[in-house]
């Protein structure tokens, strides 16, 4: 750790996450010392009072209001824009993070000198995701997929893998923007998220664009997250069209001799991705 106090800023983007924001909140609120941090939720003009109830219960929060529903990657550079701390939090409002969860993800980063770093990330029954992976191609996207299928069926094997896997601290080639811990100057570098990236796939594209530049994107277990995934995203009834749509562009920008192919996919199973 260096010398010189380090502050922290935690970017919160909500959109109709009065449900979940409580919880978050109460998790770090109050409880991330001995850091300087200050806590920025950007409100996606959310129509169920999220914003108001933000600032009558945590008055110490700064709310910003998008003035629309900007995404994703957008809100959360407004955010940092916003915000003034040497590292950079982007945390999903349905996240609890428990005592010390924080203060051990910064450990990490430094520990092993990295710009950008993810916690280990469970479930509400305390399975873990599989909050890292191999870079995006055709060939990582099917050993993930498959992955991720036998692990929703609790298949005990991979579940087994899994647990494993998500112990072992070291480099990764993206971490979950769900709990992401950047550096400023990291971010600064490759001009925050691109905001090409309406919602999905901006953390790996963070990621990759952070490895470009020389950035270490390191993996620290001994940090717990509890992640309630997909409570707001299963309310959005555009959310597997956005993914799509983050899908192709990753390819577009990444692996251009593969988006064709991609497209042709989509199209022929009826998934085609439309603006």
């Amino acid at each position: 750790m260096p010398d010189n106090p380090l502050t922290l800023a935690i970017i919160i983007v909500t959109y109709n996450s009065r449900a979940e924001i409580g919880p978050c909140l109460d998790s770090v609120v109050g409880h991330l010392e001995p850091f300087a941090a200050e806590v920025v939720v950007v409100d996606n003009q959310s129509s169920d009072g999220t914003a108001d109830a933000v600032r009558q219960r945590w008055p110490s929060v700064r709310v910003i209001d998008a003035g629309g529903n900007l995404g994703f990657s957008r809100a959360n550079n407004l955010g940092i824009a916003a915000s003034r701390g040497d590292l950079v939090l982007l945390l999903n409002p349905d996240t609890i993070v428990p005592p010390g969860a924080l203060q051990a993800l910064i450990r990490g980063l430094h520990a092993e000198d990295a710009a950008v770093a993810g916690p280990r990330l469970v479930d509400g029954e305390g399975f873990p995701e599989l909050s890292f992976g191999p870079p995006i191609s055709p060939w990582g996207e099917l050993v993930q997929k498959l992955r991720l299928a036998l692990y929703a069926r609790r298949v005990r094997s991979v579940v087994r893998y899994v647990d494993r896997l998500s112990r072992q601290a070291g480099p990764r080639a993206w971490v979950s923007g769900a709990c992401l811990l950047v550096r400023r100057t990291a971010l600064d570098a490759v001009g925050g998220l691109d905001e090409r990236y309406f919602m999905y796939t901006e953390d790996v594209d963070l990621c990759t664009a952070v490895r470009a530049q020389g950035g270490a994107v390191v993996f620290v277990p001994q940090a717990e997250v509890v992640h309630l995934r997909g409570r707001s995203a299963g309310r959005n009834p555009e959310t597997e069209r956005l993914r799509r749509l983050s899908h192709v562009a990753f390819y577009e920008k990444h692996l251009p001799h593969w988006a064709g192919l991609l497209r042709v996919y989509l199209r022929l199973t009826g998934k085609a991705a439309h603006a």
